[in-house]
């Protein structure tokens, strides 16, 4: 399907050289003589770079082929991490590049949303929130309750995080997966 430049917008997914891009900003200029031109700034979403680019008026993109699929992480062997998909049980492994970023907060059976272009994998998006157990954590010092004084807590994926100096070892935790940051306290 093809989109014309007068419907370019921020957030549009489209394919440029072969890959899914996002346009990230937009903008139409007019100049005094010849056609009007759409200068944009693009992110790769498989390589995550950052570049410009300009169409002159009437040029058409490609719109991305995306789809996203809820998935659920099953186990990692190494350097791979396999999910499968809820409604027909196909597996897919990917590697710890395509994942990188999720690791500190992935625990067997959580629900993820997988972003593929053209039936392949290209990313995966976290719950906004998770619920961690914290496995080891220093007890707070008596009189330190005066500021919001924190201290450093390790989760049950091994993940560090600062806490409050009343959460103790062996509590339940709500992390932010966009932050890495430690939200509230969860009773179990």
């Amino acid at each position: 399907m093809q989109i014309d430049m007068s419907q370019l917008r921020k957030g549009a997914k489209v394919v440029i050289d072969g890959a899914p891009c996002t346009i990230t900003e937009c903008q139409f200029v007019k100049p005094g003589k010849g056609t009007a031109l759409y200068k944009c700034k693009v992110r790769n979403m498989i390589t995550g770079s950052l570049y410009a680019q300009t169409w002159r008026s009437g040029d058409k993109l490609e719109k991305a082929d995306l789809e996203e699929r809820k998935m659920q992480y099953l186990y990692s062997d190494g350097d791979g991490f396999t999910f499968m998909n809820n409604e027909t049980y196909d597996q897919i492994t990917l590697s710890r590049e395509q994942v990188d970023d999720a690791i500190p907060f992935m625990y067997e059976n959580i629900e993820v949303s997988m972003l593929f272009f053209n039936n392949n994998p290209i990313g995966l998006t976290l719950p906004n929130f998770v619920e961690l157990q914290i496995v080891e954590s220093a007890p707070g010092a008596k009189g330190d309750t005066a500021t919001n004084a924190t201290k450093s807590a390790k989760l049950s994926t091994g993940h560090l995080v600062q806490v409050p100096l009343f959460v103790d070892e062996g509590e339940w935790v709500r992390v932010d997966t966009r932050t890495g940051e430690y939200s509230e306290r969860v009773k179990r």
